[in-house]
């Protein structure tokens, strides 16, 4: 019975004998010495012998560094090794600089209000009293009526008003007819704010037959105190406000509470944040959980099951790539396909000029080089292989059909091969209930961009501001911000240069655009909704470091 505890149980591998023998045909590399065995060897012996040769085998195949089979093969007693071995090897694979995340100096989310925020919001709780409603209708795309209902809610709160559901106004591009609680989770959104602004599904029957004070086009960048001048008095008197249009309305510097409350509102509560540095209470754990806005679960689950099978092959890269042709035509920029879709884009802005946004009087190629168009998808290839992606990277895309069709990726499907969007990864029907919902599949995208593992927009705008705050807000997670106007002078020109160098200039040009910690300037087009340092985020090391 003693002898049988003592027993060690021996686990084996299959060898193909071909392999064993043109191994064993030939004298090992570097001198390896096998101790002579008995005339019967022990199992344990071919055991440690079978592995060996299979080991030497695939580090033959594939070059992986010797170094890293090793451990097995010093639990054999049977085989000496030598001191030093003939060839070298890299302990890191290829691409592994390229999924490091940005070193997030300790932030971490932090919206703790001030005790007057506090007592000024139980105070109007319990006075009862919500005799003020504001009445919003949002537009454009999901993110650009994300960052609307994000403005809506503070604007309530400057004005101590109840906050009816934002409207969400038909699309005229995708005509989409979605309502709030189709894309969000309304009662998410009621239950989170309580403390904060009262919302309410739909005016009381005491409010219904009111005229409301009607304010059609408020001016940009608005401070708290413009907003009481303009509209409290006729609040009071009216009872009802009705505000349109409110993209970029109210002022990005704002008091600090109305800050918090602003990241409080914005950053997509998904329940996937996964902080890299969870040195911190559970407090601000459980702060974090609750943001107001919550995709609506057939989102989220739909969302979850696209990234979860994107993870399913290991870390994966996320593109927002703009090659819609409307893009093209609204930024007056040229998609580099040919003379033939090149004419279609300039035809398009002559029957619709009022879609150019912007800067009408100069060329393409001075557009292109103040960095005003997005990077066509040979552009965004150049990028990513000077920064070291893997050619075997898996990648999602979202965005709309390119322009062009499947054909204007071939320059990124040609490199990258592992090129999916919902499209490639959804099962059959599980996305026939949102068809012809574009908020829907735009938030589909959402959900499988912010769960990857680095994300790049080849253009600036509204999804890109949003997932930057929030990629931030979840742990400084990689975020690539293309340095076009320094780049693409290079890429226009990059015969002159050897590819070694070309590498280098681009890699350089983004080591500090890939998602560190980047504190809010003062300046106007910094928003903290993408921009959370330091009025969301504290930097819980900094006591320590500064001693």
């Amino acid at each position: 019975m003693a002898t049988r505890g003592k027993a060690k149980r021996t686990s084996y591998i299959a060898v193909p004998s071909a392999i064993i023998r043109s191994l064993s045909s030939t004298s090992i590399p570097g001198g390896f010495h096998l101790s002579t065995p008995p005339k019967k060897p022990s199992r344990r012996f071919v055991h440690c012998r079978s592995l060996l040769l299979l080991l030497l085998f695939l580090a033959a195949a594939v070059g992986l560094g010797v170094g890293l089979l090793l451990d097995p093969i010093l639990h054999c007693p049977q085989l000496r090794l030598p001191s030093s071995l003939p060839f070298s090897f890299s302990p890191a694979s290829p691409g592994v600089e390229f999924w490091r995340q940005p070193d997030g100096m300790g932030f971490v989310p932090c919206l703790d209000f001030s005790d007057e925020y506090r007592a000024e919001g139980a105070a109007v709780a319990r006075s009862g009293r919500r005799n003020k409603y504001l009445l919003v209708v949002v537009s454009g795309g999901l993110n650009q009526q994300r960052n609307q209902i994000v403005d809506a809610v503070v604007i309530a709160r400057i004005l101590g008003a109840a906050l009816v559901v934002p409207v969400l106004q038909v699309n005229v591009i995708w005509g989409d007819e979605s309502e709030f609680g189709d894309v969000f989770d309304l009662e998410h959104f009621k239950r989170v704010l309580a403390d904060d602004v009262k919302v309410v599904s739909s005016l009381p029957s005491t409010h219904i037959m009111t005229r409301p004070v009607q304010e059609k086009q408020t001016p940009l960048h608005v401070s708290p105190d413009w907003i009481r001048s303009r509209y409290m008095k006729r609040l009071n008197r009216e009872g009802v406000l009705l505000l349109r249009s409110l993209d970029s309305r109210l002022s990005k510097d704002l008091p600090s509470d109305l800050q918090k409350l602003r990241c409080k509102v914005s950053f997509i509560d998904g329940g996937s944040i996964g902080f890299r540095d969870l040195n911190f209470d559970v407090s601000q754990i459980e702060q974090v959980a609750f943001h107001a806005l919550r995709f609506a679960a057939p989102i989220q689950e739909l969302g979850n099951k696209l990234a979860s099978r994107m993870r399913g092959h290991g870390p994966y890269l996320a593109l927002h790539l703009r090659l819609e042709k409307d893009v093209w035509v609204r930024t007056g920029c040229l998609p580099g396909l040919g003379p033939e879709f090149d004419a279609a884009v300039e035809e398009e802005r002559k029957l619709k000029p009022k879609l150019l946004t912007g800067r009408s009087n100069i060329t393409f190629h001075d557009r292109k080089l103040a960095g005003l168009c997005p990077l066509n998808a040979g552009e965004v290839t150049r990028l990513l292989k000077a920064l070291g992606a893997p050619e075997d990277a898996r990648i999602y895309w979202a965005g709309g059909e390119p322009f062009g069709g499947r054909e204007a990726l071939l320059p990124l499907t040609r490199h990258f091969p592992n090129l999916f969007n919902k499209d490639d990864l959804a099962l059959p029907g599980e996305l026939a209930p949102f068809a012809n919902r574009s908020s829907f599949l735009a938030a589909v995208d959402y959900v499988v961009c912010e769960q990857s593992d680095v994300f790049l927009p080849s253009h600036g705008g509204n999804m890109g501001h949003l997932m930057r705050g929030h990629r931030a807000f979840s742990g400084h997670r990689k975020y690539i911000t293309p340095n076009k106007r320094q780049m693409l002078p290079y890429l226009i020109h990059h015969g002159a240069l050897p590819e070694v160098e070309l590498d280098r200039i681009l890699k350089e040009l983004h080591r500090g655009s890939l998602g560190q910690p980047e504190p809010r300037t003062e300046k106007s087009d910094k928003d903290v909704t993408a921009y959370p340092v330091p009025e969301c985020m504290c930097n819980s090391t900094s006591s320590s470091s500064k001693a």
